[in-house]
């Protein structure tokens, strides 16, 4: 369970286990007499760890933004950390158990059972699913004349406008770095969130980066809160091409996604670890219809 979480794991002798550790436990056991098999349970718990180390992260750094006053000792910057943490954590519970059951009902509203899925009593292997890369343009370059904190707002101002956009059946499923990863099974509410995030990035002025999206559709499978299969390294491969400011989609994605875009052919392109060059092309709205 530690190694799950991404934790250390103590030597045997060691003394390091708290009263915590020995509540992880009691509750791992209850899972399994719910029924949860313990491949299961550890799915989850590498999933919600890696989620946990990096709120726990974000939580330490405003304890200490909150601690923190000019001409503080070290030992008055610990004091008022530990007294800011002693108010703050018993809110935490709950805010972390409303905020799991808001995605968990999200989820399950959204996610469809069809006839195979109930017939075979399992979850598919892979399903049809449109996914986009949006990437800022030269944000390699950006680092060597930004500060590291400068830097990561650019890279989390991305997280936000990305997260704004994502809306049902459009689901934001991570940040790396300087690129956001976004899914649907609806190509064409894929698409419009891609160009609304160029039109959110270009609205945010000339010193943020130009965005570029590449977009595929195809079967993939869901893994521990990520997807993986050939739409999700085509999406990324057909990104790292695209022009500054452009979206750019496989054929599939425009066959699927129909007359509500005017498309222009990008040609057939030669992408690293894909076998045979690919039809692309690049997506913008509909112009209105003249009255």
């Amino acid at each position: 369970m530690r190694r799950a979480h991404g934790l250390p794991v103590p030597d045997p002798d060691a003394p390091a286990l708290t009263d915590l550790d020995v509540d992880a436990v009691r509750t791992a056991a209850a899972f399994r007499r719910a029924g949860v098999s313990d491949e299961q349970m550890l799915r989850a718990v590498r999933v919600l760890g890696r989620g946990m180390a990096q709120g726990a992260e974000t939580l330490r750094a405003i304890g200490l933004e909150l601690a923190l006053e000019p001409g503080c000792s070290e030992a008055e910057i610990a004091q008022r950390f530990a007294q800011r943490s002693a108010a703050l954590v018993p809110m935490l519970g709950p805010m972390l158990e409303q905020m799991l059951r808001l995605h968990l009902r999200h989820a399950v509203g959204t996610e469809a059972i069809g006839a195979d899925e109930r017939a075979a009593g399992a979850l598919p292997a892979a399903r049809e699913v449109g996914v986009a890369f949006a990437d800022l343009v030269g944000f390699t370059a950006l680092g060597e004349e930004l500060p590291p904190a400068e830097l990561g707002e650019v890279a989390e101002r991305l997280g936000v406008l990305a997260a704004d956009r994502a809306q049902p059946p459009v689901r934001l499923v991570k940040t790396i770095g300087d690129a956001a990863m976004l899914v649907s099974p609806d190509p064409a509410a894929l698409l419009d969130a891609g160009l609304d995030l160029h039109d959110a990035a270009a609205a945010e002025g000339e010193d943020f980066p130009r965005l570029r999206v590449g977009v595929a559709l195809g079967p993939a499978v869901a893994r521990g809160g990520d997807w993986y299969g050939r739409p999700v390294n085509l999406a990324s491969r057909v990104t790292a091409i695209a022009r500054p400011g452009s979206v750019l989609a496989t054929r599939e994605v425009r066959d699927a996604a129909g007359e509500r875009y005017r498309w222009s052919a990008a040609g057939r392109k030669s992408l690293r670890g894909v076998d045979a060059p690919v039809a692309l092309y690049r997506a913008r709205r509909a112009e209105p219809d003249a009255e």
